[in-house]
């Protein structure tokens, strides 16, 4: 076993005398997150018994992964976010990268749909199909879903303030197939917290959204049991510039907001905290990455059963999705992001995630080109099947640094959940302004840091060339989708039943204005009867008034 005084006489003469002819490249060497990296990590720096840090594999603390053989049993889902357009262009793109490869669907959205506002809503209308498919009416999601298996594909749809909706119109495509709600594999995000604190597409005031949050994950466990109601998203914390552990320590404050809040219902917490999944960000900081998933494991499984009493092991695993770092490309020599993406996915496979999404390399100019989607696929299935990282379960554990690192940012995310403890929860720390503070002060440093060129961008503060010829190929959506689909909609709204329709969005708005009625089938109802995702809110609006967040500078 090695001893402190070995360590410190290696150091002395050995690396001193080294460094006394050839300096480091830099005075410190830090992460992303502002952690102090030392040239050399030893047994000394791993704390702690190995069972109760470390573990093994599908056992409590699931440092080691959810499942005890990990990858050698079933790759992750390999899920490409997509959307665009009408819902005959994303079909046509669905059906592409199924073919490709990919696994699972992950669906997203255009602005107005996010928004609760139909496309002819004048709010709207230059929005139509930009960032995501136009999805307003239930025969949309069933035009978006053709020749596409209910029963057999899982769905992931990126959706939060008018989750509820998107999920109803889900069903009633389904129920129109002769599939039965029991059947439907997928996930809406439905994490309306982290709108307020970093993404910033909410509608409502906290309280009735969180209260929509909730009905949701009631209905899904009863109803849709093999659905994940939430997928609480550290994602679009990150991507608003916080750290990796700020990451982790929202996120996971944010899941505790969302047990609590469910329990209040008086559901048991072994009955839906299974079903419960996350989304985190993989950035191209590989070991910082590993060690922050790593962490976050740990750090749910002891928050459910140390604070929640949860007894099922399913009850304690996180689940979660992961997507390559958006924020980390670069508009500049596009075509270099394929390897920031590839390292990304690397961290995600050695981190253990669920599911997967490599952004494309041309992100950071345009929607994915049809090219550009079809080698993010293939970087995912090069990382599973030639890395050899999928052959052994956790292949990094032990390594002195990654548990060294998997400790520290644990210790730091504790903290940061305790301080928000202390404020009363995620929801008063929001109403506090104190995670959107936190985020903007995290943003501000890391750009200091690459303006400086103390952080490294390839491309951008190191090896910059302003006559990089690339060949990235610039995609659009067709300006004519705005126009179709305003066309059918009005021919939705002509064909419906208006005694229907109107007598079904009455009861919703009646239902609102209670507290303790689930609100899940009076909008399925709603739904079915014809009514479209602007119409649902509008009436929600009404009910609930909107949010104005608070100014904190």
């Amino acid at each position: 076993m090695v001893s402190g005084e070995r360590v410190k006489e290696w150091e002395n003469k050995v690396l001193a005398t080294w460094l006394s002819k050839r300096k480091e490249r830099k005075s410190k060497f830090i992460t992303p997150s502002g952690i102090e990296v030392k040239p050399l990590y030893t047994p000394l720096d791993v704390k702690g018994d190995y069972e109760e840090k470390i573990g093994f594999p599908g056992d409590y603390p699931f440092t080691r992964g959810i499942y005890p053989n990990m990858y050698r049993g079933r790759i992750w889902t390999i899920r490409q976010y997509a959307g665009f357009g009408s819902s005959e262009d994303t079909n046509l793109r669905f059906r592409k990268l199924l073919e490709a490869g990919q696994t699972g669907l992950s669906m997203a959205f255009d602005l107005p749909t996010q928004l609760g506002l139909d496309p002819d809503h004048v709010l709207a209308y230059t929005e139509v199909g930009v960032v995501g498919v136009s999805m307003f009416h239930w025969k949309e999601m069933d035009l978006v879903m053709n020749s596409i298996p209910l029963d057999k594909v899982s769905t992931s749809m990126t959706i939060n303030a008018t989750a509820m909706e998107l999920l109803s119109m889900y069903i009633a495509t389904a129920e129109r197939r002769g599939i039965s709600q029991a059947q439907l594999d997928g996930t809406v995000q439905n994490d309306i917290l982290k709108e307020y604190i970093a993404r910033k597409n909410f509608i409502y005031p906290p309280e009735p959204s969180m209260r929509y949050a909730v009905d949701i994950i009631e209905y899904s466990y009863k109803n849709v049991p093999k659905w994940h109601p939430i997928s609480i998203s550290g994602y679009h914390i990150r991507e608003a510039g916080a750290d990796a552990v700020l990451e982790v320590a929202f996120t996971l404050a944010d899941g505790i907001e969302y047990v609590r809040r469910t329990l209040e219902r008086g559901i048991p917490v072994d009955d839906f905290a299974p079903t419960l999944s996350f989304f985190f960000a993989g950035y191209t900081n590989l070991f910082e990455e590993v060690a922050k998933f790593r962490a976050a494991r740990r750090m749910w499984a002891k928050i459910m059963r140390d604070m929640f009493n949860a007894k099922k092991p399913d009850s304690m695993t996180l689940k979660f999705h992961t997507q390559t770092g958006g924020a980390e490309l670069t508009a500049q020599q596009p075509e270099i992001n394929i390897i920031r993406t590839t390292i990304q996915a690397l961290a995600a496979a050695l981190g253990g995630t669920q599911s997967l999404h490599v952004n494309s390399y041309d992100e950071a100019v345009a929607l994915p080109s049809e090219k550009a989607a079809k080698i993010a696929i293939r970087v995912q299935q090069i990382v599973a099947y030639e890395s050899g990282v999928t052959e052994t379960v956790d292949p990094l554990a032990g390594s002195y640094y990654v548990e060294w690192l998997t400790d520290e940012i644990e210790e730091r995310a504790w903290k940061v959940i305790e301080r928000i403890e202390g404020m009363g929860g995620m929801m008063k720390a929001i109403e506090r302004a104190y995670p959107q503070a936190e985020i903007a002060e995290s943003a501000y440093r890391l750009q200091k840091r690459i303006e400086e060129g103390d952080m490294v961008k390839v491309g951008v503060n190191m090896s910059y060339e302003p006559d990089w010829i690339g060949t990235t190929e610039v995609f659009r959506v067709n300006p004519e989708v705005r126009e179709r689909v305003i066309q059918r909609l009005k021919k939705y709204r002509s064909d419906r039943d208006e005694i229907k329709f109107r007598d079904s969005l009455n009861n919703l708005r009646k239902v609102a204005e209670k507290e303790n009625v689930n609100m899940v089938p009076y909008v399925l109802d709603a739904i079915k009867k014809g009514a479209t995702v602007g119409e649902i809110s509008s009436t929600l609006r009404e009910v609930w008034g909107e949010y104005r967040e608070p100014i904190i500078f």
